[in-house]
């Protein structure tokens, strides 16, 4: 209404000027006078030329009231000016038409108010208006809108946007979002319509997005959050697709508010259409590989129910076939007939092969102390080797379990005309080297004060040293331990170590101090050998007069000399966060070469891990053995003792094992531990993890046989610190004992379980 006011206004002003001027000379039937000049008066911010290109009135052209009141509307429209208006003067025998403007204010502080849940960044990231911005009612009701939308995708329903404009001065003005976030807004109920042939449990199961329930305080799951949904439309059509039905269609969802506003609804339309089977596969343009070889990669049989997901397991497994043995840039693209009438689809893998290529130049980048040898020697290809995307894949791995780096990028470039694929390593170092002075928490010494001084790559040689200090109200531990992967750059580690520690059980004390070494070998891409010599002084004392027997025969110091052979299968894709592979090994320790202590000891330790999603499911197991030989006894330090973290979480220092008649554990010649986890992401951004466990164990003494177990549960978090990995768990003792406490929780720094 407005814009026609002043239209209208300007047109009279118009009029009375064109008669005044030409009422002495003209008569009314006389024709318009011509204009003979244009000018724009009033821009400041705004460019002359950008509002002239808006008018249509020309110079040389008479005056014409329909041109210039629609050159105001075309000038209002351009969204800068408050006001606009024309202005007539006589000028060399016709008229000056001035056309005046006024501009809106600039936007100069654009600021939040009463946002908590949503930081002013984020909302600033939605904004489209910005420091410099025309204060424009309609843009600033449009970022208004942006903000409430962003809000309910959120899951804050009832968040409420006002945006408040302050003028400062004539050509300036502060905004103000005033924002009333709300409550977030429970998810009451999903509802799925149209599906007939997959039930409504199977396809919410195939989505993120949930309903609230009481285990919403802890997931934070029930609330709605566009972003997620739209990754869940994409799981239900998967789910239909990996069930044959390749026609499905699932429309947006419908949200609506409940009644009281405490809750929303969400409907999900699926439209599922027939079921198809697959009639026949076939393969085209191979030549290198039969198509006897490639069928032997492809799990999708002729009649069964098509699946997305065989497919494209079947795709990458035809493509490993080809970049396996140099065929680098080998791609398969599969083609889906679909017949509506028989319900069935025709699968065709079209094979496009490329050349085969070999290494070329091996470059490695970004690193500034690690030396270029302890990065290349973990590659596992070399330059003039047939490309391997498996072993490319390998070479990753281990340079990344090196653990010098914060990332390592293996970027491949093609020499299409020589036929050869450059390798470039690119990597970004991290501190190796830590000093950690702190404490922890143990149910064997309570309060623990720790000094950790480590370098995991010395000299950038990949050498490892470490000076460990453990100051416990019950024990002392100290060691300097030292390891060299490639001793003297062969590929041969060396490892040595020299400790000394006092230690306060149940009825006694052990001191002990020992020092060892060891080589180790690698035997293929997973297979390890090592042997350690270990040499310890250890002595019995302040034996209790209440001590059993057992424990007062050993009273005094003894000699352990002993040598370990081990042998490991380690096939885990990270050595401190593994989410899938496993570790398998056996290690057999003998004593008896010279010293006062001869025994044997063997243990088998075996963990797995599978992915889950972005969570980890991880069993391990152990078994082991120790006996006294040459018709001595088998020390009690050198017995299981199971229960702690290490072993069984939830109970105490060999709570899981014999006792003697004055109920002092003393661990046993005899051990089983088996422990499940499902280790899911907290904080992805700080490698903060959480951990959900079940433990079984014991052991057992020499005449007893494996049998009975002793099982907890429990809870916890991983955190992959810039100073190490940290396990804080709790444990809960399921059939707790009257001596013993029904929960403990422990810390430790170090590797992970």
């Amino acid at each position: 209404m407005r814009k026609v006011l002043l239209v209208f206004f300007s047109n009279l002003v118009l009029v009375s000027l064109l008669l005044t001027c030409i009422s002495h000379k003209h008569s009314f039937a006389q024709e318009l006078p011509i204009v003979n000049s244009i000018e724009v008066k009033g821009v400041k911010r705004i460019e002359e030329g950008a509002v002239k290109s808006k008018i249509t009135q020309k110079t040389g052209e008479q005056l014409s009231s329909e041109k210039t009141g629609e050159d105001i509307k075309n000038i209002f429209k351009m969204g800068y000016f408050d006001d606009v208006r024309v202005e007539l003067e006589p000028f060399e025998g016709g008229l000056r038409l001035i056309y005046v403007v006024r501009e809106k204010p600039t936007v100069i502080k654009v600021e939040f108010q009463g946002n908590k849940e949503v930081k002013d960044d984020k909302l600033r990231e939605k904004a489209t208006i910005t420091i410099g911005s025309i204060a424009d009612t309609t843009l600033i009701q449009d970022n208004a809108g942006k903000i409430r939308l962003y809000y309910e995708e959120e899951g804050y329903w009832l968040a409420e946007i006002v945006p408040v404009v302050n003028r400062i001065s004539e050509s300036e003005v502060s905004l103000t979002f005033q924002i009333n976030e709300g409550e977030k807004v429970k998810i009451k109920k999903i509802s799925i319509e149209g599906n007939k042939e997959i039930s409504e449990k199977s396809i919410k199961k195939a989505m993120k997005t949930s309903e609230w329930s009481i285990l919403s305080l802890i997931t934070s799951s029930g609330y709605y959050k566009k972003d997620t949904m739209s990754t869940d439309l994409e799981a239900i059509k998967d789910l239909y697709f990996n069930n044959g039905f390749i026609k499905v269609a699932v429309a947006d969802p419908v949200i609506k508010l409940t009644d009281d506003k405490k809750g929303i609804i969400i409907t999900i339309q699926v439209s599922e259409g027939d079921q198809f089977r697959v009639s026949s596969i076939n393969i085209t343009d191979n030549k290198s590989f039969t198509d006897a070889d490639i069928r032997k990669k492809i799990t999708m049989l002729t009649g069964s129910i098509f699946s997305k997901e065989v497919l494209k397991k079947d795709i990458t497994s035809i493509t490993d076939l080809y970049t396996q043995n140099g065929y680098a840039l080998a791609n398969i693209y599969p083609d889906i007939a679909s017949d509506d009438a028989t319900k069935q689809v025709k699968i065709t893998y079209k094979v496009e092969e490329g050349d085969k290529y070999s290494i070329g130049r091996v470059e490695v980048s970004g690193n500034i102390k690690t030396r270029d040898k302890v990065i290349r020697r973990e590659f596992r290809l070399d330059e003039g080797d047939v490309f391997d995307s498996a072993k490319l894949k390998r070479s990753y791995e281990r340079i990344n379990n090196l653990n010098f780096f914060e990332s390592v990028e293996i970027s491949p470039k093609p020499r299409v005309a020589e036929k050869l694929l450059d390798i470039d390593i690119k990597v970004k170092e991290r501190a190796t080297g830590t000093l950690s002075i702190g404490g922890g928490y143990s149910s064997v010494d309570k309060f623990i004060a720790l000094l950790d001084v480590t370098q995991g790559n010395l000299f950038g040689k990949g050498q490892y040293v470490k000076f460990k200090g453990h100051l416990g109200s019950r024990t002392t531990y100290y060691e300097i331990s030292y390891r060299d992967p490639w001793f003297m750059d062969k590929p041969v580690s060396f490892t040595a170590d020299i400790y000394k520690t006092d230690h306060e059980y149940v009825g006694y004390k052990r001191k002990a101090t020992g020092l060892g070494f060891g080589f180790g070998k690698n035997f293929g891409e997973y297979w390890g050998g090592n042997i350690f010599y270990k040499l310890e002084k250890a002595t019995i004392y302040d034996v209790s007069d209440t001590a059993s027997d057992m424990i007062k025969e050993q009273l005094g110091t003894k000699v352990t000399s002993s040598i370990t052979p081990s042998i490991t299968r380690d096939t885990r894709d990270n050595y401190l966060d593994p989410t899938r592979g496993s570790r398998n090994s056996v290690y057999v320790t003998f004593a008896g070469i010279g010293g006062s202590n001869a025994f044997i000891k063997g243990v088998a330790d075996s963990a797995w891990f599978f992915p889950l999603g972005s969570s980890t499911i991880s069993f391990r197991g152990r078994i082991g053995y120790a006996t006294g030989i040459f018709g001595k006894e088998l020390p009690l330090y050198e017995r299981f003792y199971v229960g702690g973290i290490q072993t069984i979480r939830g109970l105490g220092f060999g709570e899981a094992g014999p006792r003697d008649e004055n109920g002092t554990v003393i661990g046993g010649t005899t051990e089983l531990i088996l422990n499940t986890e499902f280790i899911f992401p907290l904080v992805r951004e700080l490698k903060l993890k959480g951990v959900v466990f079940f433990d079984a164990g014991n052991s057992y003494g020499l005449d007893e046989s494996i049998g009975k177990l002793r099982y907890t549960t429990g809870t916890g978090f991983r955190w992959i610190s810039p100073l190490g990995p940290i396990r804080v768990e709790w444990g809960y003792n399921i059939k707790k004992r009257p001596d013993e406490s029904s929960s403990k929780v422990e810390f430790t720094f170090g590797s992970f379980f």
